[in-house]
C-alpha cells in the first residue's frame, strides 16, 4: 500500500470512528507501528489530525487566528452567546474568556443588567464600553495578538485576586477522554487560572469543537460544570457528556 493510500485510509478511520489507534491499524494493514506513526506525524504536520498517546484524534479547525475564527459557525456562536448571556444574574461577577463566541455573550447582555465582567480580552472590554450598568475589569499582561487576549505572569497574578461567580471558557477542543484543549501553551495556563478563580465554569461548545483535540491540554472535563452547546449538535453526542456529570444548556 502506497503512503498516500495509507493516509487516506487513516483519515477514513478517523472520520468513521472518531479516533485512530495506531496498534489496531498496524495489525489490520499488516504494517509496522513505526510506519503508521510516521504517517500520523505527517498528517498532523499538515493539520489533518491531532496526535495523542497511542494514536490520533480529530484536529480542531478553531486554532486559526481571531479574524479567521470570526468566519467559523458565526450563527451558532451568536446563539450560544445569547444562551450564555441568559445564565448571568444581576450583581454577579462574571469572567468572559477571550474569543469570538465569548464576544457574542457580551453583545447579548441585557441593556438593564447590572453586573461585573472580568476579561483578558480587550475586544470584549471595548464591546461593553457603551453598556450602562456593566462594570468592566480588564486584566493586563502581554498581548497575544493571535487571539487578542492578555497572557503571561502578570495576567495570571491578577486573576488570583478575583473571586467570580461564573466563568465562560472558550476552547478549541472538547473531547470526552482527552478533555479540554487549546492551541497555545500560555493560553492554557491562563484558562486554568481563570477556572481556579470561579465558583462555576461553563464551556462554550460549537459543533466544530466537539470530539476534537488541540496540542495544549487545559483540564479534564471533570474540572468544569457544564457546556453551553450549539443547537445543531446531536443529542446522542451530548448524552456522552451528560454521562460525565456535565450540565448541558443547548442554544
Amino acid at each position: 500500500m502506497l503512503a498516500r493510500q495509507r493516509k487516506d485510509y487513516l483519515l477514513q478511520v478517523l472520520q468513521s470512528q472518531g479516533q485512530i489507534v495506531a496498534k489496531d491499524v498496524s495489525q489490520e494493514l499488516q504494517l509496522s507501528e513505526d510506519t503508521i506513526r510516521r504517517d500520523l506525524r505527517e498528517l498532523a504536520a499538515a493539520g489533518r489530525l491531532q496526535r495523542v498517546h497511542g494514536g490520533a484524534l480529530p484536529a480542531s479547525p478553531a486554532v486559526v487566528d481571531f479574524a479567521g475564527r470570526q468566519q467559523i459557525a458565526s450563527d451558532a456562536k451568536a446563539s450560544i452567546g445569547r444562551a450564555a448571556a441568559r445564565m448571568i444574574q444581576r450583581d454577579q461577577v462574571v469572567i468572559l474568556d477571550g474569543g469570538t463566541t465569548t464576544l457574542q455573550i457580551a453583545r447579548h447582555l441585557p441593556h438593564d443588567l447590572r453586573a461585573t465582567v472580568v476579561t483578558h480580552s480587550p475586544t470584549i472590554a471595548v464591546a461593553l464600553v457603551e453598556h450602562p450598568s456593566i462594570e468592566v475589569i480588564l486584566l493586563g499582561g502581554r498581548l497575544f495578538k493571535h487571539s487578542v487576549v492578555t497572557v503571561g505572569a502578570a495576567a495570571v497574578e491578577a486573576v488570583a485576586r478575583i473571586r467570580a461567580d461564573l466563568y465562560f471558557m472558550g476552547v478549541t477542543g472538547i473531547h470526552p477522554k482527552a478533555g479540554l484543549s487549546t492551541g497555545d501553551l500560555e493560553e492554557s495556563h491562563m484558562k486554568r487560572a481563570l477556572l481556579a478563580s470561579a465558583a462555576e465554569t461553563h464551556v462554550l461548545a460549537s459543533a466544530e469543537k466537539i470530539g476534537t483535540a488541540s496540542p495544549y491540554v487545559i483540564c479534564p472535563l471533570a474540572d468544569v460544570d457544564g457546556l453551553v452547546a450549539d443547537a445543531d449538535i446531536p443529542k446522542k453526542t451530548l448524552a456522552e457528556y451528560r454521562k460525565l456529570g456535565l450540565s448541558i444548556v443547548q442554544a
